[in-house]
């Protein structure tokens, strides 16, 4: 044997396995340690008796791996599996591991988060530590017992293969224990429960929220919003045992949902968040897909969504499936003016501009790595009519905007930059002045002239700035060229008094400037340096 490639005793006749039997538990041990080329190296040396026993091995591996590998070998691959899946699959797998986590998955519906998160999840992680206790929580008990029930008679039927008993004097499906092979009674066990009902008796090392919230009806109740958050804070959170985890799954309904009061929390920084929207709508999407593509491409491809979307409505569709969820009504902005008048980017290809400009919306305060700096890009025609070009937002340091502003300026060869100086005073414009001397010496700027900076002072309120660029969107005036999804679902949810949205202020004042009659879209003889030259 070496270190790498155990050498297997011969079984080929009685004495052998009689006397390499101790060995073979040693080198199957060994054996489990290599990586899987390694194994199926080894695989195809070994005679058919040895084979036989290194597939039992590496059927109890699989099974022992994740829940995703679990329900495929306990279904003979009947089991749908996806990335999105895999990715609670991680999770599951680092809290098995001892490591406490505090997790918020939300996602759309059907998309296989019940059966994953609160099934195959749970019983995987049983099946690790028998010795632990689960809860599953639900909007109604009947739902918590149905995942029960679900994970009981999973035991009954995966028992012996799994290595899970239940106990003879515990086999509720809303309460159970487990047992050793012997039928001795464990520590382990399950216990389900509805939102707002009790959760006595032994403490929890895992629990498992799924699906919070029942219908918009019980989203949009007051009472039933404060129903859950009571029940969340003063039943849940109080039968945690030390070093336990929560994993809390759903689908968004309303800003003040379970997820939102999470996230707005005191202690929203232990969490981990894993945001999966129906249509990846962010450069920073968990599963780092491109924007625009889908969660589940196999199951729900950019048509059955798109019809989706059509039959369901936008408000529930940002809310359900893109996990945005937004006022009922009172919006200043309204869908149809941005869908309406949407264009594609063949569609684009035969305007003429007379104007390009870049705005930015710096992140306000001190600490502004954690808030999004607004970077937009758009123009505007001889007729009247701004085109929405690039929505490049994100979350920026000083040090970072300014080069991306200045990039963002000579790719789309913009005559001027429009910058909110309300935080820093003059220290944005200087900002990114430095930055284009960096980009000109480096050569970036082929030779471009610098943007005419223009700074703005937000004086008025947010509604008095974007209530007339809104009304420039209900008259038909302003295009969208291809999808901005957070940028937009910033407009449509938007409403006077909520906290400023930095793509949405960088939009309003990028069109502001486009729709000012006194700019320099008049003629190109507002700038002495003819950077206007050849545009209509």
């Amino acid at each position: 044997m070496t270190a790498t490639t155990p050498e297997l005793p011969n079984l080929d006749d009685d004495t052998g396995v009689a006397d390499g039997a101790a060995e073979l538990l040693e080198l199957v041990a060994a054996y489990r340690k290599l990586n899987r080329a390694q194994r199926r190296r080894i695989s195809l040396g070994a005679t058919t008796e040895i084979r036989t026993v290194l597939a039992g091995v590496e059927r109890d591996m699989a099974l022992k791996r994740s829940p995703g590998s679990m329900s495929a070998i306990l279904t003979d691959g009947k089991e749908m599996q996806a990335k999105h899946l895999d990715l609670i699959d991680r999770v599951f797998r680092d809290i098995a591991r001892g490591i406490p986590r505090k997790v918020l998955i939300t996602m759309p519906p059907r998309h296989g988060k019940s059966r994953r998160a609160a099934r195959w999840a749970p019983l995987w992680y049983l099946s690790r530590h028998p010795d632990h206790r689960v809860m599953i929580a639900s909007y109604s008990a009947d739902l918590a017992d149905d995942h029960g029930r679900w994970i009981r008679d999973a035991i009954k039927g995966y028992g012996d293969q799994v290595g899970l008993y239940l106990h003879a004097g515990s086999k509720a499906a809303n309460r159970f224990d487990l047992a050793d092979a012997d039928g001795n009674r464990l520590d382990g066990g399950l216990v389900t429960a509805g939102v707002g009902g009790g959760l006595t008796g032994k403490g929890a090392h895992l629990a498992v929220v799924d699906d919070p919230i029942k219908d918009a009806a019980d989203a949009e109740s007051p009472t039933m919003r404060r129903r859950l958050w009571d029940w969340w804070t003063s039943v849940l959170n109080t039968r945690i045992e030390p070093g336990g985890s929560i994993l809390v799954i759903q689908t968004r309904w309303h800003e003040q949902d379970l997820a939102g009061r999470l996230l707005a929390g005191e202690d929203a920084s232990d969490w981990t968040i894993l945001d999966l929207p129906a249509i990846a709508d962010s450069e920073d999407d968990a599963l780092g897909r491109e924007i625009g593509a889908p969660l589940w491409p196999l199951r729900y491809g950019r048509k059955a969504l798109a019809k989706i979307r059509r039959a369901v409505g936008e408000r529930v569709w940002w809310s359900l499936y893109q996990q945005k969820p937004r006022p009922l009504e009172g919006g200043v902005w309204k869908w149809p003016w941005i869908t309406d008048n949407r264009l594609t980017p063949m569609q684009f290809r035969g305007v003429d501009l007379t104007r390009i400009i870049v705005a930015v919306d710096t992140a306000g305060g001190s600490d502004d790595v954690n808030d999004e700096t607004g970077l937009w890009a758009g123009g505007r025609d001889a007729k009247g009519h701004s085109y929405v070009l690039a929505d490049r937002s994100g979350r920026m340091g000083a040090d970072t905007w300014g080069h991306a502003t200045c990039r963002l300026a000579i790719e789309l060869t913009a005559d001027a930059i429009v910058v909110e100086s309300n935080f820093g005073g003059d220290m944005a414009k200087q900002i990114i002045k430095q930055a284009w001397k960096d980009l000109e010496a480096t050569g970036e700027t082929k030779g471009m002239l610098m943007p005419a900076i223009i700074e703005v002072h937000a004086k008025q309120g947010k509604r008095l700035r974007a209530e007339p660029i809104a009304q420039l969107y209900a008259q038909g005036l302003v295009h969208h060229v291809g999808e901005f999804p957070r940028l937009e679902g910033q407009l449509v949810t938007w409403i006077p008094g909520m906290d400023s949205p930095d793509r949405m202020d960088a939009a309003v004042h990028g069109l502001t400037e486009l729709a000012d009659p006194a700019a320099a879209s008049v003629s190109s003889g507002s700038y002495s340096d003819q950077r206007l030259a050849g545009r209509r």
